[in-house]
């Protein structure tokens, strides 16, 4: 299954409540029905992986609700997922106070690159967040990450923008006629992801 996927039907009514998920569903099918997609979430579980055996941590970033899911991946794996295990080196860049300050010093569009200058190190993976995969701040934070030697990991939607060129692996969820579908399936990666690094550490 291919194509850009809209949602049409009328929104007021229990018709346009189940056409949300009949619309998910097909944008679930279209990501599944890609097997590169599985190889690529294999790929990046197992550049994480690499990172933390070698002693290195992983930092997310993204915008609003790309935010919340680079949060998510981070307290996962510094806190716990399915099974007890030691604690992982995770991070989201998501400290209001720091995010406020930088801001108001040098310009949002910065903000998540001064932390990977200030952080990120060659062992180290970046997991960047963007559905249109052309947040400017994330893709000043990726080509950040590359200079410093660190991999990048991008989830990305739409066309895969300048993010998906950047990155180490990127994995990209269909086209759809809102970001909301494409951060669907980013979550369900994200999960993956967790779970590929606990079985394989």
């Amino acid at each position: 299954m291919t194509g850009v996927f809209y949602f049409s039907t009328k929104r007021n009514s229990m018709e346009g409540i189940k056409a949300q998920f009949i619309e998910a569903q097909q944008v679930l099918s279209a990501f599944v029905e890609n097997e590169q997609n599985f190889a690529n979430i294999q790929k990046a579980g197992e550049l994480l992986a690499q990172s933390f055996n070698k002693g290195g941590k992983v930092i997310s970033c993204g915008n609003g609700g790309s935010m919340c899911d680079a949060m998510h991946f981070a307290e996962e794996l510094s806190g716990r997922y399915r099974d007890d295990r030691k604690p992982l080196p995770a991070m989201a860049i998501s400290d209001p106070s720091y995010l406020s300050c930088t801001g108001n010093d040098y310009g949002f569009d910065v903000v998540f690159e001064r932390y990977v200058e200030a952080f990120l190190e060659t062992n180290d993976c970046l997991l960047a967040i963007s559905t249109s995969g052309n947040s400017k701040n994330v893709l000043l934070a990726a080509r950040k990450a590359k200079e410093k030697g660190a991999m990048v990991i991008a989830l990305t939607g739409k066309t895969g923008g300048a993010l998906g060129a950047l990155a180490d692996v990127e994995i990209r969820a269909p086209q759809s006629g809102f970001a909301d579908r494409a951060q669907e399936i980013h979550i369900k990666v994200i999960h993956c992801l967790i779970d590929y690094v606990e079985r394989n550490m």
